[in-house]
């Protein structure tokens, strides 16, 4: 762990940000002027949040053993991981020997109506999902 003399615990493939991590200083980034006054410090570089969903490509890629994917992305705050996660799905697919095919879809899940919980999630758009029965289906969401 950068700054500190103590190694960070291993805990597979996740990145440990301990409680009292200070961040890395805002001096060693460039960010956009508009944050100018509003950040204090980088919890996690963008390189590093990049090489992480390169990786999960690659395991995705090796749990499946490099079938055909249909992705949804569940809408609205998956959409930008989805589309830096399907891109590197793709980089893997073609510096293979077997093109993968996958295609993407997005659909949105509603579970709230004026602030109240409604108790079940109504799923928005997308494709009828008995139609996904027997593919390789990756569900992509961010909470």
């Amino acid at each position: 762990m950068a700054g500190s003399s103590e190694a960070a615990p291993d805990h597979g493939r996740g990145i440990v940000i301990m409680d009292d991590w200070p961040g890395y200083n805002l001096n060693l980034f460039t960010y956009p002027q508009h944050y100018y006054g509003d950040l204090e410090y980088v919890l996690i570089p963008h390189g590093i949040i990049v090489d992480r969903i390169e990786r999960l490509a690659k395991d995705i890629m090796k749990d499946i053993g490099y079938c055909d994917i249909m992705v949804l992305c569940v809408l609205k705050g998956g959409y930008k991981f989805c589309a830096d996660l399907v891109e590197h799905l793709k980089n893997i697919s073609r510096n293979s020997d077997r093109f993968i095919s996958m295609k993407v879809d997005f659909i949105r899940i509603k579970s709230y109506r004026n602030d109240q919980f409604m108790g079940e999630m109504q799923i928005i758009g997308g494709y009828d999902l008995s139609t996904l029965a027997g593919k390789n289906v990756l569900i992509v969401e961010v909470s």
